[in-house]
């Protein structure tokens, strides 16, 4: 009884203080739910950062999610079927990189090109002047990870419910995705097998 009386106690702490963590937070509620709670950060990376600096923790880790997501589903789909180069780029996802320098050396370079133009066009819209003395702050006005790309009209705008749920959303899968692919990455080192060879097993 005495062992059950602690635990609860030890829960109501830690809930008071995420719900404290919340609402400091620049982005209350949003990234925090069950049932890890309202502000979950086990490492304390906010504990003594300023606004600025959790609102870039939080564009690293929409960033990161995002290119997570789209990296779990090109391992899937390269390794399912994979046309270009005329089907020679076969295997594990994770050596691609390597085979298509092979066959076709200078295919990085416009796709280095379009990366580093989308970077540059996220970090003018998102991002203060260097020169202007602030060599990491976000623009005051800048939600971090919205930078008004919305082709399908996907976002729920005039609801705050629904949208804080798709923001939610958005942070879950980007967090299971970086862990995901990590875990695919580090299988396919392991044992050289592509990941749906892996599954079959």
């Amino acid at each position: 009884e005495l062992e059950q009386k602690f635990v609860k106690k030890r829960i109501e702490m830690l809930e008071e203080t995420m719900a404290d963590k919340a609402s400091q937070s620049p982005f209350g509620t949003v990234g925090g739910t069950a049932p890890m709670g309202e502000f979950w950060d086990p490492a304390s990376f906010t504990k003594e950062a300023d606004v600025n600096s959790v609102k870039r923790y939080r564009e690293a880790e929409l960033t990161h999610g995002r290119v997570a997501m789209l990296g779990a589903l090109g391992f899937l789909l390269q390794e399912s079927f994979h046309p270009l180069f005329g089907g020679k780029i076969d295997g594990p996802a994770v050596y691609h990189f390597q085979e298509i320098s092979k066959v076709a050396p200078n295919f990085w370079y416009p796709v280095f090109l379009a990366i580093a133009v989308a970077e540059v066009g996220r970090a003018r819209y998102g991002w203060e002047d260097p020169t202007s003395g602030s060599l990491f702050g976000l623009r005051d006005g800048y939600e971090p990870g919205n930078l008004g790309f919305d082709p399908l009209g996907l976002y729920p705008k005039a609801n705050d419910k629904a949208s804080v749920d798709m923001k939610n959303k958005e942070l879950n899968n980007g967090r299971l995705a970086m862990l995901g692919l990590s875990g695919m990455i580090v299988q396919e080192l392991l044992n050289g097998k592509p990941i749906l060879e892996n599954l079959s097993q």
